[in-house]
């Protein structure tokens, strides 16, 4: 994957601008609060079309602005492409178009351009609450999958609804999303676990290629029964009373969770802060080769600080396993080149009040 060019009008506090960007990537520089990872966001923003940080598309609007647009010209490996949005702050209106032609669901637009992000909040991933491997596992798996994708779109909307009908105490409307429900949900959790299945000797190595040691599991957390539609009859039965009195579903993927242990133990009760660190490179290694393998075109990749939060054998280690696998392009901020692993060649360019000019 290559982007070609970035246009950018409105989004967050960079000011206007249309870039042609270099094949092998760039390095951008600048002190902190200037636009380094706004940028890096604006690229990954046609991935999902939703921002990398979780902020809302109203908060990538310019302070006061009508709104932001993003262009994005890429090359999927076979042929370049064109991925477009606008945002209209008044309405609330998104406009997507890709190649030209307006999309009429997300869905059809989603893993065009691809990129993974190794973000210094990442630590959340292995430390934090059950909801950031969740977003993990449904961002990984819908870039590598559209029957995922379209699982989970299905899921999403009829748990939407069920819930809803919990909400109200209506319990007969509620049973009448029970399929939906099952059929999407059990198509969720059986890709999950496949996924699971084969991804944990590669977890385990990407861990120990960083420098860790002691032996390091990968394991979901959910009720197996789940994994086919039938099971979610009795389930669902089983917890009625408590949905109802909850007033939401209180099983399926959506209450599932990515375990990961060190030592037998769980890492996110009793891991270092390093070993935490190590945990989240790895799983977005895991993202990276998922990803590559699934589409055939290795992902660009987007490095916000991230060598800045590693020790330096870590960031040494790191550098040399992204640097021996085959990667797209490569686009890291840091605050000065000293702070980079030496072999990082790239272009340098320097941010500054929003404005990105190749450095010197």
């Amino acid at each position: 994957m290559h982007l070609e060019r970035i246009v950018l009008r409105g989004f967050r506090n960079l000011r206007d601008l249309e870039l042609a960007l270099p094949p092998a990537g760039a390095v951008l520089l600048g002190p902190n609060a200037q636009g380094k990872t706004n940028f890096l966001e604006a690229l990954g923003y046609p991935v999902l079309f939703r921002a990398l940080r979780g902020a809302t598309d109203a908060e990538l609007t310019q302070f006061g602005g009508p709104g932001f647009r993003v262009e994005a010209a890429f090359h999927d490996g076979q042929r370049s492409r064109a991925a477009e949005v606008t945002y209209t702050a008044g309405n609330r209106h998104k406009r997507i178009l890709l190649d030209g032609a307006p999309v009429a669901r997300l869905s059809e637009a989603v893993g065009a351009w691809i990129a993974v992000a190794f973000l210094p909040r990442d630590v959340a991933l292995a430390g934090g609450p059950a909801t950031e491997r969740r977003q993990y596992l449904d961002r990984m798996l819908s870039l590598a999958s559209t029957e995922y994708l379209r699982a989970l779109v299905r899921y999403r909307a009829a748990l939407a609804q069920r819930n809803a009908a919990l909400r109200q105490g209506q319990e007969p409307l509620a049973r009448a999303f029970d399929a939906p429900l099952a059929a999407a949900g059990s198509e969720v959790t059986m890709l999950r676990l496949r996924w699971v299945t084969s991804a944990a000797s590669r977890f385990a190595e990407g861990f120990a290629s960083l420098g860790e040691r002691g032996p390091v599991g990968l394991s979901y957390r959910t009720d197996a029964a789940l994994s086919d539609p039938l099971g979610w009859t009795e389930a669902l039965q089983r917890v009625r009373s408590r949905d109802l009195g909850r007033g939401m579903t209180t099983i399926g993927p959506h209450r599932d969770d990515l375990i990961l242990t060190v030592d037998g133990r769980s890492l996110r009760e009793y891991g270092s802060t390093g070993q935490l660190r190590s945990a989240a490179v790895a799983l977005r290694l895991l993202e990276l080769t998922t990803i590559e393998e699934a589409s055939g075109v290795p992902p660009a990749l987007l490095l916000d600080d991230v060598f800045a939060e590693l020790d330096a054998d870590r960031q040494a280690r790191l550098a040399d396993r992204l640097l021996a696998q085959r990667v797209g392009q490569v686009f890291v901020t840091a605050p000065r080149r000293d702070e980079l692993p030496s072999g990082l060649r790239l272009p340098v360019w320097a941010v500054l009040n929003g404005v990105i000019t190749e450095a010197t």
